[in-house]
């Protein structure tokens, strides 16, 4: 069962982003509250779980998170100042919709910049060890891969419907075929020499 960071300071947000390695579309993070004892018998990293069961535990987040909040930074951001800082930032903009203010924020990995005048704790492997990091994990998966499905249809070429803007072989060769599109990231290698 995954816990909270710090029982007694509640409450607390975790934030995660999805999309940092994807050679389109924005990144997006996360930021969720949740009440103590939070649990689900699905609950885990969202890379650990298939599709149907990250829209199943959205459902249940959704639902029963004291606040939570999504938020992207788009691919002319992230060119212009780097996939980690975008990262940051979208995470920051999570942050800035939840209708809760946390005293306490947990973030997956080992950066972060400071946010407002809270404590921050950064974790890595935190979407494996703590609920609201990993509840955090599956609403920015599932908000960019549904993201990434409509962008589909305006771009059907890059097969982003399977592989959601990550660098696979079919990705790739779509974009040496056809280009670049608006949504591709100018500072990533989209083709290996």
């Amino acid at each position: 069962m995954l816990l909270s960071f710090q029982t007694s300071k509640l409450p607390e947000a975790g934030c995660d982003e999805a999309g940092r390695g994807c050679l389109a579309g924005p990144v997006f993070a996360a930021a969720v509250i949740l009440p103590p004892h939070f649990a689900h018998p699905l609950l885990r990293d969202s890379k650990q779980l298939t599709e149907k069961q990250r829209l199943t535990l959205k459902a249940y987040i959704e639902e029963n998170a004291v606040a939570y909040a999504v938020a992207q930074a788009t691919p002319d951001e992230i060119d212009q100042i780097n996939i980690l800082q975008a990262s940051l930032l979208a995470m920051h903009r999570a942050l800035d919709r939840l209708t809760v203010r946390p005293r306490f924020i947990i973030v997956d990995g080992n950066k972060f910049n400071r946010y407002r005048d809270i404590p921050h704790a950064c974790i890595i492997g935190g979407d494996a060890q703590y609920a609201s990091i990993a509840t955090a994990s599956i609403l920015a998966k599932t908000y960019r891969d549904a993201y990434m499905r409509e962008a589909a249809t305006r771009y059907p070429q890059y097969d982003w419907h399977a592989n959601k803007g990550y660098p696979t072989a079919r990705h790739r060769e779509a974009i040496r075929r056809h280009g670049p599109s608006p949504l591709h990231r100018q500072s990533f290698t989209l083709l290996k020499e």
